[in-house]
């Protein structure tokens, strides 16, 4: 999902039906999805888990997931920018925080798991229809700036049902805690900015995936000691380093496995992996499936007939 910025709006809903498998894919913003009917297996950091209707799953910004529908699944998908979530939840703890900077930390601490499936049941989903259907509309339509209001209510009206099923954490995690065991994209849009250190290390990280890096060549390039080096890309983009890495790794691994013919281990090689183990073994920590797996399940897609586009993952 992309959009202009003449286009741009930071809350969008569209509802799709699916019949082949999607992803891993990740994509730059908080996304709600509404199972509306229909069911699918999803697979991501948290392994393998049924959706079906009556449950929501709450995707965090830039977290790899993807699904796989028995037979199709129909759902209504909400996408929100994530510094508009953030500046709420600033707003609902403003008298804890001593500024936006905080809501980061606030944000990590609170929700340790980036995603999520809830089950809340037919009862409590078939309430969220009319709003769903009202905002995927409105949507449509464009006009955000004038629908900018109705929208909002909207989804505060949908967010007042689902948002008590949400799993938060009752233990503070460190940031470089948060980093390591769940690695997820960055936003260039924050509340503080971003050290050119922190870009241009990315930008390297990115321009190479299978350069054989270490935080000490990199720390070096950008003049920074590899602790200084790690603190200010955590600081940055959520993660450390290598966690950042090793996410675009196996996105780009899964397009191999999708688009190519090349091996498991050919796959790894190309993306910076030197052996099969690791580069499975990766694959499995941040998908949920090993890459025979995501690899069997493609296949069987390509047999099902064309669908529309996939929307639990983007």
């Amino acid at each position: 999902m992309s959009l202009t910025v003449a286009d741009y709006q930071p809350i969008l809903a569209r509802t799709r039906t699916v019949h082949r498998p999607v992803g891993p894919i990740a994509y730059d913003c908080v996304k709600v999805v509404v199972v509306r009917s229909g069911s699918a297996i999803l697979f991501s950091e948290f392994g393998q888990k049924p959706a079906n209707v009556g449950d929501v799953v709450m995707l965090g910004a830039n977290v790899l997931c993807g699904s796989e529908p028995e037979g199709h699944i129909t759902v209504t998908t909400i996408y929100l920018d994530t510094d508009y979530v953030l500046d709420q939840l600033f707003w609902q703890y403003a008298g804890i925080l001593r500024d936006r900077i905080d809501v980061h930390g606030l944000a990590q601490t609170l929700y340790s798991e980036p995603a999520q499936v809830l089950r809340l049941g037919e009862d409590r989903t078939g309430l969220l229809m009319p709003w769903l259907d009202e905002l995927v509309t409105l949507s449509v339509e464009g006009g955000f700036r004038e629908h900018f209001h109705r929208m909002q209510s909207l989804w505060f009206a949908v967010a007042d049902v689902v948002t008590p099923f949400v799993r938060v954490s009752p233990i503070r995690l460190t940031t470089t805690q948060r980093a390591r065991t769940r690695p997820t994209l960055p936003r260039d849009r924050r509340f503080a900015p971003m050290r050119e250190e922190a870009r241009q290390t990315g930008d390297a990280l990115r321009g190479d995936l299978a350069a054989n890096w270490t935080l000490g060549m990199l720390a070096r390039m950008v003049h920074l000691s590899p602790k200084q080096l790690s603190r200010v890309f955590t600081d940055a983009y959520g993660k450390t380093p290598q966690a950042y890495l090793t996410m675009l790794r196996v996105e780009q691994m899964a397009r191999l496995l999708r688009e190519t013919d090349l091996t498991i281990a050919e796959a790894g090689q190309r993306v910076g992996w030197s052996s099969r183990n690791r580069a499975s073994a990766a694959f499995h920590d941040c998908t949920g499936l090993t890459p025979s797996h995501y690899r069997t399940m493609q296949a069987r897609g390509s047999a099902c007939p064309a669908s529309r586009q996939p929307v639990l993952t983007g």
